[in-house]
């Protein structure tokens, strides 16, 4: 997918939600809160991780940045009141742990494709350029007196980098982007970019009726660490192989909506839960039963032919053997 992107692509991710953790159980209580080894984390790092309710089910995909007084998290668009007010009600009167919403006072810019590293060094980052996904580093903001943090990582599995900054210099950062050679895209080249990267979203991939093991982000999960919210379901299922469903795309030979039934056969196995128009024609991420198959299996979506496809930014698999009979 990054080598179709000729040029590096921008994209404003402001609508966002962005919360910060303060407080020096702040790595305790969002390690406690969330699927990923939180504790892991030094400052400069980052990952990605899942708030799940206590069975389990999908509530987001969060991006964490450590910092070393703080925790930053990113959350998807419109989902920022609704983890606040989660982490807020985990917050006990001995915790120090204060939570900060800066949604609106933060600007974020992705910027993706190919010569992306040249829009990095322009900015005088260059030393992020080869470094892990997550790296994050500040650097000083030419022709203010703010600096912009850079993040290593597109939040897709396109090489990229992420820039926040406080909002007052919005344009100044995009500005500096865009002379650095980016070109500036819209929140419907984002969409279709995230549906063929595979990437879900809450009210489409990730709600009540899925765990984050049936969206494919094992890579979001530690199966190391101790307790955590919803952490006894996801062990349960790793451990006896018993993910049901799984998310995967759909290379169509028409449109079809959103929540059509999968068919096979004529009998049901799963739904649609996102399409776009792809280069190659429609395409569309769903969820398929496990007994069904997977990739390369052929299926009949609303009198369309379909074929399922692996995606780029999740992936299928057991942490652990199953328990020996």
């Amino acid at each position: 997918m990054a080598s179709q992107i000729s040029v590096p692509l921008l994209f404003d991710r402001s609508h966002w939600g962005c919360i910060r953790l303060t407080g020096a159980d702040r790595v305790r209580f969002l390690h406690n809160q969330t699927t990923n080894h939180i504790e892991q984390l030094s400052a400069g790092q980052g990952c990605h991780t899942v708030f799940v309710t206590s069975t389990g089910r999908t509530i987001d995909l969060a991006t964490v940045y450590a910092f070393a007084d703080a925790l930053l998290v990113i959350v998807s668009p419109g989902m920022a009141q609704q983890l606040y007010d989660w982490m807020d009600r985990y917050i006990f009167f001995s915790d120090k742990v204060t939570l900060a919403d800066e949604s609106e006072q933060m600007v974020m810019l992705t910027v993706l494709g190919e010569g992306c590293d040249d829009v990095v060094r322009s900015l005088g980052a260059e030393a992020l350029i080869g470094q892990p996904t997550f790296t994050h580093q500040a650097v000083p903001l030419a022709g203010t007196d703010s600096s912009v943090h850079i993040a290593v990582g597109s939040d897709l599995a396109i090489a990229g980098y992420t820039f926040w900054a406080a909002n007052s210099v919005a344009a100044q950062l995009k500005q500096s982007l865009l002379s650095a050679g980016a070109t500036l895209a819209d929140q419907a080249q984002w969409e279709q970019l995230r549906i063929q990267q595979g990437r879900p979203m809450p009210a489409h991939e990730l709600t009540d009726d899925e765990n984050p093991l049936e969206a494919g982000l094992w890579h979001s999960i530690s199966f190391e660490k101790g307790c955590y919210i919803g952490q006894e379901t996801i062990a349960r299922l790793n451990t006896y192989q018993g993910v049901k469903k799984r998310l995967w795309g759909l290379a169509l030979s028409a449109p079809v909506p959103e929540n059509a039934s999968i068919l096979q056969a004529g009998s049901p196995i799963g739904k649609v839960t996102s399409i776009t128009q792809s280069e190659t024609g429609p395409f569309a991420l769903g969820y398929i039963r496990t007994k069904a198959g997977g990739e390369g299996l052929t299926v009949d979506i609303d009198g369309t032919q379909g074929e399922v496809t692996a995606l780029p930014f999740i992936r299928h698999e057991y942490h652990t053997s199953p328990p020996k009979e």
